[in-house]
């Protein structure tokens, strides 16, 4: 065959072979350009480019992190700086520093795709621990409530019910709990946890729920229950607001019978009683005063409600602005089902049954107390079997 025969072969061939591909950039590059692209976004949108400190946003946090590493890495400069119209990289290489000195771990949000190789140095390659995995999973964007109408009425009640005392806005405590239809102040916005979804364990042991939160705003979010808890925790003004039947015992302004300050006390019996001396560690006696303790307790074996017996003070808790004797009588009706049975005779001989003794552990008693001032103990009750607080039926 000729070489012109063979020059006519190629170019009948040439004409069914696949276009040449052409060249994209590698999708390590394709990554560190994207991440760089959120970070212009958030300047954008900001007007300046992402700052650390612990006041700051969690993705800023974040960008910030991204930038330093963008900054230092002479490969990820070289892509970048042609992209590079807000001349972010313009400025002196930070040093390198771990999100985990930057971020508290338990605040990360999953930072870029993990990197196909680690020796590519234009990967920003981090690998992420187990809690910041849980983490990224947690983190859940706000969005425009769209049934925002529906719910408004609600907020509108609960704003009035502020207004008026019905309601308080407490600090969100230890024990606090979050369950549907509970009210929160979270980052100056009125929250309201409208729905939960199933229950599940959480990495640490813990159970854990999908929630509903719809946000005074009018956005609404799908946070993880221990999340909402972490963000009422480490905001400094983040509230509970208490239930309607919580507004008069926490009131701001004194009512008659009311104090300025008042002491919740916890007595231990030294009765040489048989049964009270089995359980003198269970059996306590808890009241509320507007005095002192001790001027309380002065002639204690003299008086049948002390069991005609000295007593310890083994607990107590000062309290502001409360009405004692709605305390005392939430306090007593609260451990009820535990209360001690038992019948003496005073110093005159009648038999006496004291009320305010009951067979309570002292840390359920300090949970309580806890659960008092936060406005959270509405919605338990003491089961006696369990020695313990459980959440009302």
């Amino acid at each position: 065959m000729s070489n012109s025969d063979l020059d006519d072969l190629a170019a009948e061939l040439a004409e069914f072979a696949p276009p040449e591909k052409k060249k994209g950039r590698p999708a390590s590059e394709e990554r560190v350009i994207a991440g760089f692209e959120e970070i212009q976004r958030f300047t954008e949108l900001h007007g300046r480019a992402p700052q650390h400190g612990e006041d700051r946003d969690i993705f800023e946090r974040l960008y910030a992190v991204r930038l330093d590493r963008l900054r230092s890495l002479p490969d990820c400069r070289a892509l970048l700086e042609p992209l590079d119209h807000q001349g972010l990289l313009a400025e002196a290489p930070a040093a390198i520093v771990s999100v985990d000195e930057v971020i508290d771990i338990d605040d990360l949000a999953a930072e870029l795709a993990d990197a196909a190789s680690a020796d590519d140095i234009t990967v920003l390659r981090h690998v992420r621990t187990s809690a910041e995995k849980r983490a990224a999973e947690e983190i859940a964007d706000r969005k425009s409530c769209e049934d925002f109408d529906a719910f408004k009425p609600l907020f509108d009640q609960v704003r009035s019910d502020l207004s008026s005392g019905l309601r308080v806005a407490r600090p969100f405590g230890q024990y606090a709990t979050i369950e549907v239809g509970h009210w929160f102040i979270l980052e100056g916005q009125t929250a309201y946890v409208a729905e939960q979804g199933e229950e599940f364990d959480s990495p640490q042991g813990k159970k854990d729920a999908r929630l509903r939160v719809i946000f005074s705003n009018g956005t609404e979010s799908n946070l993880l229950r221990l999340s909402l808890a972490r963000a009422l925790y480490k905001d400094e003004t983040a509230r509970r607001i208490t239930d309607p039947d919580m507004g008069p015992l926490f009131s701001d302004a004194l009512e008659e019978g009311d104090l300025e300050s008042g002491t919740i006390y916890v007595l231990r019996s030294l009765s040489d009683n048989p049964y009270v001396a089995e359980h003198r560690d269970v059996i306590h006696k808890i009241g509320v005063t507007g005095g002192k303790v001790e001027t309380r307790i002065a002639n204690a074996e003299h008086d049948a409600t002390y069991l005609l017996a000295k007593v310890d003070v083994v607990a107590t808790y000062k309290l502001a602005g409360v009405n004692r004797t709605r305390l005392e009588h939430l306090l007593h009706r609260l451990f009820a089902p535990a209360r001690l049975n038992i019948t003496i005779n005073d110093r005159f001989g009648h038999p006496v049954q004291p009320e305010e003794w009951f067979l309570v552990p002292l840390f359920v008693i300090d949970e309580a107390v806890a659960r008092v001032k936060d406005g959270s103990i509405t919605g338990y009750i003491y089961d006696p079997k369990a020695a313990k607080l459980v959440p009302a039926p």
